[in-house]
């Protein structure tokens, strides 16, 4: 344990789906072979990220473009050691609450009894009801649901029932509650992790999905990171999908937002607003997730989309490295795989990269590999001072500066 806690703010930024390479179970999930990161930077023949390199990244993966070297900070694998591959999951995980059996999924639909109750529900037939890529399916139904004004529903190999509808002729307060209906009907037997809103627009042939996407998540089983920091006194601001996928549960502030570019803008407002603080200010968590990669690059195979992407997020870390009082940790993570180069379009089973940087970080350090992305929350808890009773071994002792 730390003598005395060196951190007043904690800046967690999850990229979604940036996984690092196949977990040793992989195979059983068929994602031999993933490497979302690096296969990333060879199918687009070569991939610069100089400031990710600076914080170890070419230390836990082959990154063609980007060479090991000396972190600055701290770096670590992280595997996951609950039971799927998930947004939910890898995020509760890494607040310290595990799974010893992966969510429900629906490979084949959603059964009689869940469609009728849903139906009954909303008050009018629902198309679909398939596992489907979610810009396939408006294109197939797109039509018809704009004719019939019947919502499309399909899933994916994740726990998820996903609504999708065009928002001229579903408001998307309407749609919002036909999520918020689903997901009180989707509980013991049926449970799925989220309820997820998918809005579009546009003519047929043209359909685009909109920035309005909502999920209605299931709240975590457990107590998480979230719920000890603000037992302890520590402010907790989710940015991007952190409400959704925590519904709600341990924040004190919300911030949605549209895509990676306006999570980068909050991520780096959140950072500046703090400068000036002088050490032992009121603590806090500032926990950021970036969808693109997993949504608009990942699940459509995109790699080209993706690298841009990477390319994008390191442009921004300098601003945030140099927004950083002396108090602050920045640390980058991910969630788990979506390989944009493998033939599915589905998450895949990675481990998960753990970038450290900041004045309290001892620089150099290449932590062996973690057993369980648990071990992030444990060491958040303990640089922060905050009483933990979540899953996790803590490695503050091993990547901080003692006081």
């Amino acid at each position: 344990m730390l003598d005395q806690p060196t951190v007043d703010r904690v800046i967690l930024v999850v990229l979604d789906s940036v996984g690092i390479g196949a977990l040793p179970d992989a195979g059983s999930y068929g994602d031999d072979g993933s490497d979302s990161l690096g296969n990333t930077a060879r199918a687009v023949g070569g991939l610069s990220l100089p400031n990710l390199g600076r914080l170890g990244i070419g230390n836990l993966d082959d990154v063609p473009g980007t060479p090991p070297e000396t972190p600055s900070g701290a770096c670590a694998k992280m595997a996951s050691r609950s039971l799927g591959k998930d947004t939910t999951t890898g995020h509760w995980e890494m607040c310290g609450v595990l799974l010893d059996r992966p969510f429900r999924t629906y490979p084949d639909g959603f059964p009689p009894h869940v469609m009728h109750s849903f139906e009954a529900r909303v008050r009018r037939g629902a198309l679909g009801n398939k596992a489907a890529s979610g810009t396939e399916i408006i294109k197939e139904l797109g039509e018809e649901h704009m004719r019939t004004g019947m919502p499309i529903v399909y899933t994916s190999a994740d726990s998820v029932f996903q609504i999708a509808c065009h928002e001229d002729v579903v408001p998307l307060p309407i749609l919002y509650l036909w999520c918020q209906m689903a997901r009180e009907i989707l509980v013991g037997d049926a449970l799925v992790a989220r309820v997820i809103a998918r809005p579009f627009a546009g003519r047929p042939g043209a359909f685009v999905r909109t920035d309005n996407r909502r999920d209605f998540s299931m709240p975590p089983i457990g107590p998480t990171l979230l719920d000890y920091a603000r037992i302890s006194g520590v402010k907790v601001t989710g940015i991007g999908k952190i409400h959704d996928v925590f519904a709600g549960q341990g924040l004190d502030r919300t911030v949605h937002t549209k895509g990676n570019a306006d999570g980068i803008r909050e991520v780096l407002a959140a950072i500046e607003g703090g400068q000036g603080r002088a050490p032992g200010s009121a603590k806090e968590i500032i926990m950021a997730n970036l969808v693109d990669f997993d949504m608009l690059y990942g699940h459509r195979n995109d790699p080209a989309g993706y690298a841009r992407a990477l390319r994008e997020f390191d442009d921004a870390l300098p601003r945030m490295l140099s927004g950083l009082c002396p108090s602050d940790l920045l640390i980058v993570t991910a969630d788990h795989g979506c390989d944009p180069t493998t033939p599915s379009t589905d998450h895949s089973r990675e481990y998960v990269p753990m970038l450290m940087a900041g004045e309290p970080v001892r620089p150099g350090v290449i932590l062996p590999d973690r057993d369980t992305l648990a071990d992030l929350g444990a060491t958040v808890a303990e640089a922060l001072g905050v009483k933990y009773g979540g899953a996790g071994a803590s490695f503050a002792e091993q990547v901080l500066r003692r006081p």
